[in-house]
């Protein structure tokens, strides 16, 4: 009898080890749970961050370079001074039209000989006027004095035009050349990074001719919707934003600016956007993918989108596997609205669906809930 109960443990014994040895062998499912929450309807696109300007600086004046700071790759403040030019001719111009004025406001400050002549034919009239009255003087006379006084005023007045005109020309002339001669200096017009470095330090350069390229730091951020998404789009609107250079990792951003037009070849529109990023990190050029929220409902069940096979979803009950169809509503980015199919709590499948089949026995391993954005 004993012999017998010590086989019957023996077998039990073999029966629980075979268990767990089958409980150990099962494949282990990542889940996640169904839940209910806010339901984000979100229309994706293409992003593309682009320099606002990338430009070509141009000199407005001929001549040769003395001075350059242009250097492949160094960061440009605007106004920062990229270029000199030769100015020593200009120099020499504005120094002759310096002293051609200090002359002309001498000699203003003199006075002209014809103010004394003038003068003099004044006392000269008003001596002869009293004469006229005591019979002394002819009114022939009279009149010839007041006609000669007449002429020197006019001669007066030509001198003080001309000396005005003269030096109101030498003026601008000097604005001309101290203008030219700013123009000699050739700034930087944005902020923003050197790209090419077109001239150097001998080189004689014509005017309108491309010195360097800067790329500013300005960036714009564009998205391309297609002409289905297109219709729900506002200004103010939230996005979430990911750059393939960058991984995973999603950037909260909104809707700046809606261009009115579709491309013409692609039929998508522009959309440009903002993020909540480190200007640093947008690169001109970089690519990724946005999602725009245009609606929301709350109180709906939300599974990651990660879990969908098409319209289906694998769910694990009492450790089965189940092929689940599903009717999906609102979809955003990480997550997807399940309309029926699914309820609340539900374990669905959301890594290596492909080494799944409906009926296969698993044991569950819940995903630990990542860092995401909640759209």
């Amino acid at each position: 009898m004993s012999s017998k109960v010590k086989l019957v443990g023996v077998l039990v014994l073999l029966a629980v080890a075979v268990w767990f040895g089958l409980q150990l062998m099962r494949p282990e499912a990542k889940v996640a749970l169904a839940k209910r929450g806010r339901a984000i309807n979100a229309v994706p696109g293409s992003v593309t961050v682009l320099a606002e300007r990338a430009l070509q600086v141009k000199s407005d004046v001929s001549g040769r370079i003395v001075r350059s700071n242009l250097v492949l790759s160094d960061k440009v403040a605007a106004g920062g001074v990229l270029l000199e030019l030769d100015t020593g001719d200009l120099n020499l111009q504005i120094e002759q039209l310096e002293n051609d004025r200090a002359t002309i406001q001498k000699r203003i400050k003199i006075g002209s000989a014809t103010q004394f002549e003038l003068q003099n034919a004044t006392e000269q009239l008003e001596n002869s006027e009293r004469l006229h009255k005591q019979g002394t003087v002819t009114a022939v006379d009279l009149e010839r004095q007041r006609r000669a006084v007449k002429q020197i005023e006019q001669k007066l007045e030509l001198e003080n035009v001309a000396n005005a005109q003269q030096l109101a020309k030498i003026e601008n002339d000097l604005k001309v050349a101290h203008r030219n001669r700013s123009k000699m200096t050739v700034r930087s017009p944005v902020e923003g990074v050197v790209s090419a470095v077109l001239a150097n330090v001998g080189d004689l350069i014509p005017a309108g001719e491309a010195v360097a390229t800067i790329i500013a730091d300005s960036r714009v951020i564009e998205a391309r919707i297609s002409e289905e998404n297109f219709s729900g789009l506002k200004v103010g609107q939230a996005a979430t934003l990911r750059f393939l250079s960058y991984g995973a990792i999603q950037y909260a951003g909104r809707v700046e600016k809606i261009l009115p037009a579709a491309d013409p070849l692609t039929k998508r529109y522009m959309v440009h956007l903002s993020a909540e990023i480190d200007p640093k990190l947008l690169v001109p050029g970089i690519t990724g993918e946005v999602n725009i929220v245009v609606d929301a409902r709350d109180n709906a069940v939300t599974i990651p989108r990660r879990a969908l096979l098409g319209q289906r979803v694998f769910r694990v009950k009492d450790g089965r596997v189940e092929l689940r169809p599903v009717v999906l509503g609102f979809a955003s980015l990480n997550s997807v609205e399940v309309l029926s199919g699914l309820d609340a709590g539900d374990a669905v499948i959301v890594e290596g669906l492909d080494l799944f089949r409906p009926g296969d026995r698993v044991s569950v391993a819940p995903v630990q809930p990542g860092k995401e954005l909640e759209f």
